[in-house]
């Protein structure tokens, strides 16, 4: 008899912007900001935490510190990473003055060799977007992707994507706090889904102290 399936959901570590609160005046895609140096740090952590559960598909948002997070897991457990942009970062209008700029192919192909280019993504989000479409978006991907994909996965996002994706699967409003590099870990039980780890970060050497979202 096999085992249930285990969806696991992470958000990405530590930004640059917010260790370097004057690196956006000057960035060229300022809302896709890269990981710091303590962000690789909690990735490898991360990655050390997961390197011996069994998963089997990493879907990563777009953006360019998900894949930085996600590369460092892929890289562990030899895997391809497939950017599905229906996890992407909450298009918040009182977060971003335009559509966010995300780091084009060409710019990543060399240095993520993980990514798998001939994955579509399933939706994308709309700018702007309210925390209800937001919240919707996320809950259609991840019944969409559990649907097609029957072995464990592995969603690497945001605060909201953690959010989004775990109360999409649950029906249920999560009680945790999506704190960076934190982890999520939902087995299906029947035809639900019962929550095992709720933001956890034991695997984390340093944690925030306070919850940064934006």
């Amino acid at each position: 008899m096999s085992s249930p399936q285990t969806v696991w959901i992470a958000r990405h570590g530590n930004r640059l912007d917010f260790v370097k609160p004057e690196w956006f005046n000057t960035a060229q895609r300022r809302y896709d900001p890269p990981l710091s140096e303590d962000g690789f740090l909690q990735a490898k952590q991360l990655a050390n935490r997961l390197k011996k559960e069994n998963i089997s598909h990493i879907f990563a948002s777009p953006f360019l510190r998900t894949i930085q997070t996600a590369s460092e897991v892929a890289k562990i457990l030899d895997l391809p990473i497939k950017l599905e942009a229906g996890i992407g970062e909450w298009h918040n209008p009182h977060w971003m003055s335009e559509p966010p700029e995300t780091h084009p192919r060409e710019l990543l192909e060399k240095d993520y060799p993980y990514i798998d280019w001939s994955y579509s993504s399933y939706l994308a989000p709309e700018y702007p977007e309210m925390e209800v479409a937001m919240m919707q978006r996320m809950a259609n991907v991840a019944q969409q992707l559990v649907n097609n994909y029957s072995e464990d996965i592995l969603f690497v996002g945001h605060g909201a994507s953690v959010m989004g994706l775990t109360e999409g699967l649950t029906q249920e409003s999560p009680t945790f706090r999506p704190s960076l590099c934190c982890l999520v870990k939902l087995v299906k039980i029947d035809k639900g889904w019962d929550m095992e780890l709720g933001g956890d970060t034991s695997h984390l050497s340093d944690t925030e102290k306070e919850l940064r979202l934006v």
